[in-house]
């Protein structure tokens, strides 16, 4: 449930409300918007008498939250999140659409810088990149683990871009969050509830993948172990799911966006390269990304795709990316928003 305190509650009486429902056994999220301060109770209802609660000074009114998912809902809150990254780069911003570029795996310092000093100069706002790979083959590349981490903070230093990076392990949280801008959780994970509590509790802003099997319910859950932990500053990604179609790597479902951003505060942006896995198909499905609502892109850019170590196929390259975001700015313009 949630409780509405009026617009004139002082800080006293939020906070003898909080005290009270914690020593009820509710666990309590506070989400103070231009108009209203809303305090999220999550626990059993029957744990206390609803009528003491709304007696307390400052309180307005109780609401029940009708969806299995509390925090993430718009019940909970109404006014957009804004997930803000380093360097004064925000994801959900408004008119304010984010890039996020790079190739799909850290390969080498040569190779990510060029990338990245390719990406900037295009146009995009944060960098993305694999230190941990999760591949289907356990003898593929699985990336370069800290070292990679290592590389891309340098390319952070020499382009001034935020980055964003795959954590796959609870193990491996605090040695990514000590490098990362912005911890991803991959489709794969999506679903592994003890690693979602963990970046949970990192307070870095995470990037939420939606699972290739997941229906809309089961990632807005997932993104509400994370928001359990204390932690709000999460951005949904829709990049694809699978379903009986064989012909692109995933069917990206652009219906997702707008039903996402009605149900839930949390920005959501979308991934076109894993949604196609063909890099000639990526920029039709970024533009059809930005008209449908959504606050980002993520794609994936690579100098030379035909040598990537993983996701070639679907990487553009550095005079692709630079067209595709000219059409973007066109695109981002004709329904009020910019890149």
């Amino acid at each position: 449930m949630i409780i509405i305190m009026r617009p004139d509650a002082t800080a006293d009486q939020i906070e003898h409300v909080t005290d009270k429902l914690k020593k009820s056994g509710f666990g309590v999220h506070l989400s103070q918007g231009a108009e209203r301060t809303v305090i999220g109770a999550i626990g059993d209802k029957s744990a206390i008498q609803l009528e003491t609660i709304q007696m307390l000074p400052g309180v307005s009114e109780i609401v029940p939250i009708r969806k299995p998912y509390k925090l993430v809902s718009r019940e909970f809150r109404k006014e957009d999140t804004v997930v803000q990254l380093a360097g004064g780069v925000r994801i959900g911003a408004g008119q304010k659409i984010a890039i996020m570029a790079g190739p799909c795996s850290v390969e080498g310092e040569k190779q990510f810088l060029e990338a990245a000093i390719a990406v900037k100069q295009a146009g995009a706002g944060i960098l993305r990149g694999g230190a941990f790979k999760p591949r289907t083959s356990p003898y593929a590349f699985q990336g370069l683990g800290e070292k990679g981490l290592q590389i891309m903070a340098e390319a952070r230093r020499q382009t001034g871009l935020p980055f964003v990076t795959e954590v796959m392990d609870t193990r491996d949280v605090e040695l990514v969050a000590k490098y990362a801008d912005m911890l991803q959780i991959g489709a794969r994970n999506m679903a592994n509830f003890n690693l979602l509590r963990e970046v949970g509790k990192t307070k870095k802003p995470i990037l939420l993948k939606r699972g290739p099997g997941s229906t809309v319910q089961e990632w807005l859950m997932s993104a509400e172990y994370v928001l359990s932990e204390g932690n709000n500053q999460v951005v949904l990604c829709e990049r694809g799911i699978r379903t009986f179609e064989t012909i692109t790597r995933n069917t990206i479902d652009i219906n997702a966006v707008p039903v996402v951003k009605k149900l839930t505060h949390l920005p959501v942006i979308v991934d076109p390269s894993h949604g196609t896995g063909e890099w000639d198909l990526v920029p039709a499905i970024a533009r059809a990304g930005i008209a449908a609502g959504a606050d980002g892109l993520m794609i994936e850019v690579h100098p030379k795709p035909d040598e990537a170590m993983s996701d070639g196929a679907q990487s553009l390259k550095p005079d692709t990316f630079v067209k595709l975001m000219g059409e973007l700015k066109l695109v981002a313009q004709a329904v009020g928003r910019q890149l």
